[in-house]
């Protein structure tokens, strides 16, 4: 069973009382084949080298935020016994390369969309840092990666398309999206449709708003895992969700 790999929107811990984004995030987990295991890549975890969450059933959250209602900190996301596939992440890596493994457990860039994507925790789940923010040393991770989907494993790059928080002024759910959000998220999506990974890779130089939308990129490089891990990194990918969450972009792709 081959799966597709995605880029997501993870959105903050309050994403699960947001009942439009939970169904939204529930109908990417219903059109696909159920996997045999999840990777997911966090902009919350960035380490080098390649680092692995904790493997061992029942992997601990880490609650790396704070200010919210106190029943996330409460909530848990059992997942099973993972050791089988970090031995297949650790198996394709080039020779003389290392991934190490952790006792680190899932943060909220993983848990808060699996918890809605998959409530019952059933599927074994490994987190992996991203231990760079070159979108091309990414996108050979992500094609390293590919493998795995072949064996039923989901790659799930986690982030948001666009994560000024600094900048916004309406914290509303609903808020308008600011002009640098909606102009890059525009320009992003324009690049997806036509499979231009050159220029998403150029974001840095070429999208309006990023100094905005992203004064810091780790929310945006974990697209370029999901673009690598593709069968065709020149086809266009799929948009699952678009719109906004406290003007913020929430645009997630599939690709296949």
């Amino acid at each position: 069973m081959k799966m597709p790999a995605l880029y997501i929107g993870h959105g903050a811990p309050m994403l699960l009382d947001d009942a439009l984004w939970t169904s939204q995030l529930q109908a990417i987990a219903a059109k696909i084949e159920k996997p045999k295991a999840i990777l997911i890549v966090s902009a919350h975890w960035e380490s080098a080298p390649i680092t692995l969450s904790n493997a061992q059933a029942n992997t601990p959250l880490v609650y790396d935020f704070s200010g919210f209602n106190r029943k996330f900190y409460e909530m848990t996301y059992n997942s099973p016994d993972a050791t089988a596939l970090a031995a297949k992440i650790a198996a394709i890596v080039p020779k003389g390369e290392t991934v190490h493994q952790s006792q680190r457990g899932l943060d909220h860039g993983a848990w808060v969309p699996l918890r809605v994507m998959y409530p019952d925790a059933d599927i074994p789940v490994l987190q992996m840092s991203m231990p760079t923010s070159d979108p091309g040393s990414l996108m050979e991770i992500g094609k390293r990666l590919q493998p795995l989907r072949d064996e039923g494993v989901l790659i799930i790059g986690s982030g948001f398309l666009t994560h000024g928080l600094p900048y916004l002024r309406d914290w509303s759910i609903d808020a308008v999206a600011p002009t640098w959000s909606s102009e890059f998220d525009h320009w992003a999506a324009q690049a997806l449709e036509k499979g231009d990974i050159d220029t998403l890779a150029s974001y840095r130089d070429l999208a309006p708003g990023v100094r905005y939308a992203h004064p810091t990129v780790e929310h945006f490089t974990p697209l370029f895992i999901t673009l690598g891990a593709a069968t065709d990194t020149s086809a266009a990918p799929q948009t699952l969700i678009e719109g906004y969450f406290m003007g913020l972009s929430k645009r997630s792709i599939l690709v296949a």
